[in-house]
């Protein structure tokens, strides 16, 4: 479908690469969750053509096939942001075999399970991550993959791929190997502690999904800019972007005053944000004076956003918001137009959207059973793009697939009568306080509407006697002194003292994880070590 989609228009420009101002941080603004130091820019700006890209997708292919990729083969990638990882990608898939992303900001220990566990036959490497590399390659037990580079390393590591795509003599047209039936993509889960679970995704529905998803077609083509990880959903829309004949802005690391200046200058369409993200972008200072006119979708989602930020992006950018709910299990499930942007559901909260065409959604109690439009439950969603199971963990599929076709997200929610979804929170996240149940994510919305606080994650930590406490992570908003107590009345006031943070710690900016979220599980360890 991409390939047929870039093969229409040999001539257009595709992809565009921009050398970043800023490299990644440790607040987790490089490529959603960076390091310092994790990506350096790229040499300058420049453009890859649709034939151009096509022809290397063509060629990485037969050197590929060459070194015995094919069919029930997997091969990892640990890349930036890159147009080589794009056809990297298109030419593993193209000879059958499935690709597997590897967060670099996890850390190389779990990077090396993840790449034994998958049975990595080849590894990728960008040259800008050749440290990583090594340290990856250090800790993999038994037989190691074998390694190839996205152009000349530091220090060698294997074959330079790009090399040899270049020494061809012509350009071959490689038949496609997939199955309708064979696994894409092995995408593993965004998990903090232990080895994250693989999602196995197979051709047939994600093809779907990705004709589902095109933009409308309005005359314009679209044009998306990738300012976070290839590894995560922004990959997912690049596809999306170029089979429906649009172009896609590669940036290496996420920067708000970057992102608006790549708006206005590169005419930029559509956009891919976590919440956290999309609220360091309301709250850059060249916001009101960025030229957003081109801009007709920015879509976030991929943990709990603020109704009250949620509000105040619909005031600075228009109706263009779309909140997609989703994940790697079942892919997209649902997505909330700009028209459902208005808190008008339990709690002030802004509805997730009603469920996309093939997909059901109920809410049900502990037991099992359907509980009525208003009642809150664990939301469960049964549609083609459910996954075959965990790769390799049948235990862990069985508990989330009980065999009738059901998926159990792990998210609490409530179903109102014209079937729109509210999310509350993730049921692993419910903190068990001395007197009843707290969900952070309402604790969250209630901060997020105090002038003091720019952005906060709520948690839980477990106390000496077992009990929990509710914990607050805050960022003050600038020009204003947080003050504890002062926090602590006010969510009081507004949802009682059982809601109450014990502890609220004032941080410069939320830590995330590899692929963007609020770092929880770091901000206890944090605590623990206080």
């Amino acid at each position: 479908m991409i390939l047929a989609a870039l093969a229409r228009d040999p001539s257009r420009a595709v992809v565009t690469t921009v050398a970043d101002a800023v490299p990644a941080t440790a607040d987790g603004s490089g490529g959603a969750g960076g390091r310092p130091g994790t990506h350096a820019p790229t040499d300058a700006p420049a453009e890859v053509t649709a034939g151009a890209l096509l022809a290397t997708v063509h060629r990485m292919a037969a050197v590929l096939a060459d070194r015995g990729i094919g069919r029930d083969r997997t091969v990892s990638l640990l890349s930036g942001n890159r147009p080589e990882v794009l056809a990297a990608r298109y030419a593993a898939n193209l000879l059958g075999a499935r690709v597997v992303f590897l967060y670099d900001g996890m850390a190389p220990e779990t990077l090396a399970r993840i790449v034994e566990s998958v049975e990595t036959a080849l590894l990728l490497v960008d040259p800008v991550l050749h440290d990583t590399a090594r340290a990856v390659l250090e800790h993999t037990k038994g037989p190691l993959p074998e390694v190839m580079t996205f152009g000349p390393a530091p220090a060698a590591l294997g074959p330079d791929l790009l090399a040899a795509c270049a020494a061809l003599r012509t350009t071959p047209v490689v038949p496609s190997a997939a199955r309708p039936e064979d696994d894409w993509c092995i995408r593993h889960t965004g998990g903090t502690t232990g080895i994250p679970k693989g999602v196995r995704m197979a051709h047939a529905p994600y093809a779907a999904m990705i004709t589902q998803q095109a933009p409308v077609a309005d005359g314009a083509k679209p044009r998306f800019l990738a300012c976070t990880s290839l590894a995560h959903l922004a990959g997912i829309l690049t596809d999306v972007t170029l089979a429906a004949g649009g172009s896609v802005v590669l940036h290496q690391a996420f920067d708000p005053a970057a992102v608006l200046a790549a708006i206005a200058h590169d005419r930029i369409t559509h956009l891919w944000l976590l919440p956290p993200l999309l609220y360091r972008l309301l709250d850059d200072p060249t916001l009101p004076t960025t030229d957003l006119g081109s801009l007709t979708s920015i879509t976030y989602g991929g943990c709990a956003a603020s109704p009250s930020r949620l509000v105040q992006a619909t005031k600075a950018f228009g109706p263009v918001l779309y909140g997609m709910y989703g994940m790697s299990e079942a892919m997209v499930i649902s997505v909330a137009l700009p028209e459902d942007h208005t808190p008008t559901g339990p709690g002030g909260r802004i509805t997730v959207g009603r469920a996309l065409p093939g997909v059901e959604l109920a809410v049900r109690d502990a037991d099992g059973r359907d509980l009525p439009a208003g009642e809150q439950g664990e939301v469960h969603v049964r549609s083609a793009g459910v996954m075959k199971g965990y790769w390799k963990q049948p235990e862990q599929t069985a508990q989330v697939l009980p065999g009738d076709g059901w998926l159990r997200t792990g998210d609490v929610g409530c179903l109102d009568d014209e079937g729109r979804l509210y999310l509350v929170d993730r049921v692993k996240d419910l903190i068990i306080v001395v007197g009843g149940h707290v969900h952070p994510a309402e604790v969250e919305d209630l901060l997020h509407t105090h002038p003091a606080v720019a952005h906060c994650a709520v948690y839980g930590v477990r106390t000496v006697d077992e009990a929990e406490e509710v914990h607050a992570a805050v960022v003050p908003a600038p020009g204003y002194d947080v003050d504890a107590d002062d926090l602590r009345a006010f969510v009081t006031e507004h949802k009682g003292a059982l809601y109450a943070p014990t502890v609220v710690r004032l941080l410069d900016a939320i830590p995330l994880t590899p692929v963007g979220k609020p770092d929880k599980s770091l901000l206890r360890a944090m605590t623990a070590t206080a």
